[in-house]
């Protein structure tokens, strides 16, 4: 008498994406880029809560209080329209934009701006004006919105660290 196997149906694994990944593939997929994956999703998550946390702080939002704009903020392939009104970020819009309407833009690589969120962020990666130096951080459009309000810019950027750490 033979004895009967069971065989198991293994599932293929599933890639951050949603997307089935091959099981031959998905043993050699390495730990740091399922990190990696994770780490991007959880910056746009951030993002996304930058709204609450600006409009939280009563000394940012008063530091504000001339400014009203819309800039894009683009990390990577991501893009973000953000609003302000009087100081108060009233919309964080999340793209593919066709044509995105703002006053200026601040755009850098994924990297960057996972240093940038770092809790104590490396010297170069510390601030705004250092990632504008080192040339990792494009800052384009009508930069006088931008400048005349750098440290509100510095300091609403800066509730996107972990432990909310200002900049």
């Amino acid at each position: 008498m033979a004895a009967t196997r069971k065989r198991r149906s293994r599932a293929a694994p599933l890639a951050i994406d949603g997307t089935c990944i091959p099981p031959i593939i998905a043993g050699r997929t390495s730990a740091r880029c399922a990190l990696r994956g994770r780490a991007a999703i959880r910056g746009a998550d951030m993002i996304e809560t930058l709204k609450e946390q600006v409009n939280g702080d009563a000394g940012l939002v008063r530091r504000g209080r001339y400014l009203t704009t819309t800039f894009l903020l683009e990390i990577g392939a991501a893009a973000w329209l953000i609003a302000i009104h009087e100081g108060r970020i009233v919309a964080v819009t999340k793209g593919p934009f066709v044509m995105p309407s703002s006053s200026f833009a601040l755009r850098t690589s994924e990297e960057e701006w996972e240093r940038f969120c770092e809790k104590r962020p490396p010297p170069g990666s510390n601030d705004l004006m250092a990632l504008i130096k080192r040339r990792v951080l494009k800052a384009e459009g009508e930069l006088q919105i931008f400048m005349a309000n750098l440290r509100y810019f510095k300091e609403a950027l800066g509730k996107l660290r972990r432990e909310g750490v200002a900049a």
